[in-house]
């Protein structure tokens, strides 16, 4: 109810007025002027008497203006100032709080947005004046209609004054009559896997609530809810201390069985009002629940924004993952019947009426029951599986631990059971994969190398020295090597292979001297830094550089944060579904694609509304020639010997490429990392897995990988090494 007319509509209305009385007073003197100078050619005329409007009582101001003011007020929902404006004996009847939850109560009821009042005329014949107005209401629910009222208005104390009463809101609105509105709620759409198989659907419940005026045993009534809702007294208490007697207050939500069979008691317990609603339903199995989302009441400190979207602040709405960015479809268009009724409750005047619009439903990128296998490969590990289609973008699956039961939330999740869930210090609610954020390792070498081969004037073959130690930023800031044996003369192609600290070391301190932006820049078009752009919440991550150092820390840049920075350490943050990302990139040509949960929106799926087209967001920074040496390093990871995950995919007949990463976590074990993509000539699908403080990528990241592999692909499981039997472990 914000915005404000200019005072020019103000100063027409009375103007107008004053300019018609000077009009008839010149026409009055004109015929006056014009009867003597025919009476004295000895013309008779006949002079009917005029009939004349009355004229203001003189030195009165224009009571128009008192009307504007209040008008004005009432657009920018500044109660105090319209009831300062009403006259002595509107206030004598009506009391500021009385005059203000009257308005508040019907803005609550009819769900209104926004009132946009507009003097029409006024007459003002002396002590007492008349302005017609018309008002255009913006609601919620039934949308806009309009209504042409009047003020009556009064001079007492040298000032007008509003003769006010309920029926300045509506013409039809008095003491025996209130504000009603008849919702009509579409089903709430459901979400489904690509085959169409339900994630998420919708079913009958009760939802309960109170109306705080119509209670008669608070007690009686907190100890009934309590028990059945899961919440305890003083919860429920706070949720309808502040509404307005007559205002219906929902609490949660009950199955139609408990409806059924706590009727008599719900029904006959005054102060309690049962209204006829939908529930969520989600798979036991708790599938993608992260990706799924959750529905849950709309929070009290968000009730005004929801309402500005067209709500009415009692519904269920979702909170996180693809309920909430696909509640525009899912909702669908609320519509209801906007009326004005006797106490007795006869129907005087309908207002507005909307009808519902269909709701559509979500079909996700992702299989079920492939999703489910991941969830099942990740077991009870801390960490994240993304799997993502190479070329086109297509989320397939993401798995992360821990995880939660969405359902709760449908029905109104009780105080005991969110207090678990915050109290959880491994955070069940962050989804791991995408907006769990991680020092990259020496997955991020593959990034260094391209920016060392296209900025630096590296080749494949160019060579660097590894004895186990390496102090190029000084003998007082040695550095070591995971092999601690040292790797020897070593080219930068077989560098990756094996996954040479000190190699990389060398590139980033050389990178750092062509510029210190050059390898922070290289990381940002490699997609990190910043979000995906994916449907569901995520985390940006970090890229640092010298202005972030700055800003931050309060230092400069230093050779040795380049130094780290090419070791995938440093500051530097990412999610498991940027690094898939990146993969992907690498392993399709190069191409950096957006990633989508969503494959399409229909209220029927033979007629959708919106169907998944892949969307390219850049190109790495990589020759064609460049790009081929960094793919054969990644599968020799595999395939060769020497290679840092030979072990793991050992026996696999199928070709991978990938990179293992063991990155420093600030705890005694280290977080484990692979990411690659399969078949390694052709992709189809690429992958990130992370299992927190582990230890090393290939020992604890790898087998997942290839269990996931295996699932996705059809192939029978062999044996695997386990951790502790693994021979080749790298950084």
């Amino acid at each position: 109810m914000n915005g404000h007319r200019s005072g020019s509509k103000k100063l027409h209305h009375g103007a107008t007025g004053r300019w018609l009385a000077a009009t008839r007073a010149l026409q009055a003197v004109f015929l006056a002027l014009l009867t003597i100078l025919m009476s004295g050619c000895g013309v008779a005329m006949f002079q009917p008497t005029p009939t004349v409007e009355p004229s203001p009582t003189p030195n009165l101001p224009p009571a128009d203006e008192v009307g504007f003011a209040f008008l004005q007020a009432w657009e920018r929902g500044d109660y105090p100032a319209m009831y300062s404006l009403l006259s002595p004996a509107a206030q004598q009847q009506y009391t500021e709080e009385e005059f203000t939850s009257t308005y508040q109560g019907v803005v609550y009821e009819a769900t209104i947005l926004r009132v946009t009042p507009a003097i029409q005329a006024s007459y003002q014949p002396g002590p007492r004046a008349e302005v017609t107005f018309g008002v255009d209401f913006r609601t919620a629910m039934v949308g806009d209609f309009h209504v042409e009222n009047q003020m009556a208005l009064s001079y007492e104390q040298d000032a007008w004054g509003v003769e006010w009463s309920p029926a300045l809101i509506l013409p039809q609105l008095g003491d025996n009559t209130f504000v009603r509105l008849t919702t009509q709620l579409p089903s709430r759409g459901n979400i489904y896997d690509r085959n169409g198989l339900g994630l998420a659907v919708q079913g009958e419940s009760v939802a309960v609530g109170v109306i705080p005026g119509q209670i008669q045993n608070e007690a009686a009534v907190l100890g009934l809810l309590s028990e059945l809702l899961g919440q305890s007294h003083a919860a429920l208490r706070t949720r309808y201390a502040s509404a307005l007697a007559d205002w219906y207050v929902p609490l949660g939500q009950i199955s139609a069985e408990t409806a059924q069979a706590y009727y008599q008691v719900l029904s006959s317990t005054p102060g309690i009002e049962l209204r006829e609603s939908w529930t969520r339903s989600y798979r036991e199995e708790t599938t993608a629940p992260h990706m799924v989302g959750i529905v849950g009441p709309i929070p009290s400190e968000e009730v005004e924004a929801w309402r500005a979207q067209g709500y009415t602040g009692d519904e269920m709405v979702g909170w996180m993952g693809l309920e909430r960015w696909g509640e525009p479809y899912l909702a669908g268009q609320r519509g209801g019947r906007l009326e004005i009724l006797t106490k007795g409750g006869q129907q005087v005047a309908v207002l507005a009426t909307r009808s519902p619009r269909e709701s559509s439903s979500l079909y996700t990128t992702f299989d079920r029951e492939f999703q489910q296998q991941v969830q099942d490969i990740l077991g009870q590990r801390l960490g994240a599986i993304a799997v993502v289609e190479a070329k086109t973008g297509r989320i397939l699956a993401l798995a992360t631990y821990p995880s939660f039961d969405p359902n709760p939330f449908a029905s109104g999740i009780s105080t005991s059971q969110w207090q678990v869930l915050q109290a959880d210090s491994r955070r069940p609610l962050v989804n791991r994969a995408t907006q769990g954020t991680y020092p990259a390792g020496s997955v991020f070498k593959i990034v260094t190398m391209t920016a060392g081969m296209e900025d630096g004037g590296l080749t494949a073959n160019s060579s660097f020295l590894c004895r186990g130690t390496w102090t190029g930023l000084g003998p007082q800031w040695p550095k070591t090597c995971w092999a601690t044996y040292g790797h020897g003369n070593i080219p930068l192609a077989r560098a990756l292979t094996v996954s040479c600290d000190i190699t990389f070391y060398q590139v980033g301190l050389m990178l750092n001297g062509v510029g210190q932006e050059v390898l922070p820049g290289y990381a940002r078009s490699f997609g990190f830094g910043a979000p995906t752009g994916i449907e569901i919440e995520e985390d940006p991550g970090l890229v640092p550089d010298p202005a972030w150092k700055i800003q931050n820390k309060g230092e400069g840049w230093a050779p040795g944060d380049a130094v780290n920075l090419a070791i995938g350490q440093s500051e530097l943050l990412v999610t498991p579904l940027q690094v898939a990302m990146m993969l992907a990139a690498v392993g399709n040509g190069g191409t950096l694609y957006r990633p989508q949960v969503v494959e399409m929106i229909a209220s029927d799926p033979s007629n959708p509304d919106w169907l998944f087209e892949p969307v390219a967001v850049a190109q790495l920074p990589i020759s064609k020639k460049n790009l081929t040496v960094i793919q054969d390093s990644l599968y020799r990871v595999t395939s060769a010997s020497e290679g840092t995950a030979y072990t793991p995919f050992k026996g696999l007949d199928l070709a991978v490429a990938g990179k293992t990463g063991t990155a420093e976590s600030g705890k005694p074990d280290p977080h484990a990392w692979f990411a690659g993509y399969a078949p390694a000539d052709e992709p189809e699908i690429a992958m990130a897995v992370i299992v927190e403080n582990s230890g090393e990528g290939a020992a604890f990241a790898a087998p997942l990988f290839r269990q996931v592999l295996e699932a996705y692909f059809g192939i029978e499981p062999t044996p695997t090494p386990s951790p502790t039997t693994t021979a080749t472990a790298s950084p």
